[in-house]
């Protein structure tokens, strides 16, 4: 059974976050981007990205930077969303076989 609180604060990060991606598109629809503009627009999601996995660089548990080399490997060679994929499933794999 979820608390009540727990269910308002993820119905809430849920709405931030759509508001802010959506918030984006709304500003800039009729704007049109330089090619520098649209560069870093592009960049932004692989920053976030690695943002949330930098702090595996440092980690001393070997399943996590078993995952974080398979993420790696797969984004040099795939798009985003395989990557992505990849990544958590090979960390996760790699957790639950080295503990």
């Amino acid at each position: 059974m979820i608390d009540l609180l727990n269910l308002v604060t993820i119905l809430l990060m849920a709405a931030v976050t759509y508001f802010t991606r959506v918030g984006g598109y709304v500003l800039l629809r009729n704007r049109t981007l330089s090619a520098r503009a649209t560069a870093v627009m592009e960049a932004a999601p692989g920053c976030v990205l690695i943002s949330v996995i930098a702090p595996a660089f440092v980690a001393d548990r070997p399943a996590d930077l078993l995952g974080l080399a398979v993420t790696v490997l797969c984004a040099t060679r795939l798009s985003m969303l395989p990557t992505v994929l990849l990544g958590i499933a090979s960390t996760g794999a790699a957790r639950y076989l080295l503990g």
